[in-house]
């Protein structure tokens, strides 16, 4: 077997076109005025839709998988980092995730201990959130059971030039329980769904433990993790900015809507989660994925809903605007609205510029480390899911810089 990893964008025209041009309605306040008062931010001609990935993690909440979750909520950024810089079709792909919790006996036994805790979604924060909330306890880690739901309940594209992938985590043998697991991952990847396979411990307890045969059924990828390893983060000279520069970032989302002080809130939080794992490196990736596209807040912050073809402002009630805004004309709520945008722009290039010349900076610091000791035999999770959807992605036709 192979072992293989929408926004509509309306850039800044979209929103200068609704405004006036001529230099007689320049000269006219009425024109203006009536202009402005439409708010409706035009659409331009549509593009083919926007290249996605879809990425379902899975993982033992058992009480020996502390580790395990400790990992992933310090590393889903650099994860979902891995495709900042791949396109396909030219295209900038964003990246959708989904997220299980399976083993962990304070789960309801008659759905064999399993619990969806987000659906396919954009919402990178509340994947965070919920991450920093998992507890573990004793039960039983059924794989072949949570891989079944993960096929069936998650919206798949069905589109075969998707990437879609499955990394399920854990230590117990993966054929426990009463759904049987290599008829699990065959009708995954009967939907273009790969199933990746990572055991918490020594490889040949996995392969003893069906971890490899799983994945060799659903064209995945076994891996073997140390769930109780420190993932390493090598400190670079651009770390300080770049996590200023989040801070900077922040002052441009505009929140709006029932949602939007509380998901503005989520944000801070979030933030102040992953510095307190700044020791992992958690600062800096969570700075850089809000630099891309990958961070799309349109369902709260005005400028990522602005963004949207079917977007208009006029829907929004005064009193669900942000404070500053409430007072201000309709034209002078889409130059601000314009004005963040920019403002989020500059901040975002800074930011992406400075994580190139960090990952050259760090791509050289792993090489002196390894040739000095001889390199490290164990990989962290970021390690393992990094290497393996950049390889899987590619023979999707997803390209990625060198």
């Amino acid at each position: 077997m192979k072992t293989p990893i929408h926004i509509t964008t309306l850039g800044l025209a979209a929103l200068l076109a609704i405004l006036p041009a001529s230099a007689k309605e320049q000269t006219n306040p009425a024109v203006k005025e009536a202009k402005a008062s439409s708010a409706k931010i035009a659409a331009p001609t549509e593009k083919p839709a926007q290249a996605k990935v879809q990425l379902a993690i899975l993982l033992d909440t058992s009480s020996s998988m502390s580790g395990l979750i400790e990992q992933t909520k310090t590393q889903l950024w650099k994860i979902v980092n891995t495709f900042i810089d791949a396109k396909q079709n030219g295209q900038v792909p964003y990246v959708e995730v989904a997220l299980y919790e399976y083993g962990k006996s304070s789960l309801d036994q008659e759905q064999h201990w399993i619990r969806q805790i987000q659906p396919l979604t954009r919402d990178l924060d509340e994947i965070s959130k919920q991450l920093f909330a998992l507890k573990t306890n004793g039960g039983q880690e059924y794989c072949g059971a949570v891989i079944q739901r993960a096929a069936s309940d998650l919206k798949w594209d069905p589109s075969s030039q998707v990437y879609k992938a499955i990394f399920i985590a854990g230590n117990e043998a993966f054929t426990q329980g009463p759904i049987n697991a290599s008829d699990a991952v065959k009708s995954s990847i009967a939907q273009g769904v790969i199933v990746n396979t990572i055991h918490c411990g020594s490889e040949q307890a996995g392969i003893s433990g069906g971890w490899k045969n799983g994945a060799m059924l659903a064209d995945g990828k076994f891996l073997t993790i140390d769930h109780n390893l420190a993932v390493v983060h090598i400190e670079a000279p651009q770390d300080a900015e770049i996590v200023k520069l989040n801070a900077e970032l922040n002052k441009t989302y505009l929140a709006y809507g029932t949602r939007g002080a509380s998901k503005k809130h989520d944000q801070v939080v979030q933030d102040n989660n992953a510095v307190a794992k700044r020791a992992s490196g958690a600062a800096v990736q969570r700075a850089v994925a809000k630099g891309s596209a990958n961070y799309w807040n349109g369902n709260w912050d005005l400028v990522d809903a602005s963004k949207k073809k079917d977007f208009d402002l006029n829907q929004v009630k005064k009193e669900q605007l942000p404070k500053e805004m409430q007072s201000m004309t309709p034209a002078q709520r889409l130059a601000h609205i314009r004005k963040m945008s920019q403002q989020r722009a500059t901040i975002q290039k800074q930011i992406l510029e400075l994580n190139q010349k960090r990952t050259a900076y760090v791509a050289a610091k792993r090489k002196e480390l390894a040739e000095k000791e001889g390199g490290r035999a164990e990989q962290t999770l970021d390690e393992a899911v990094a290497a393996t959807v950049r390889a899987q992605a590619e023979k999707k036709g997803y390209a990625f810089k060198k």
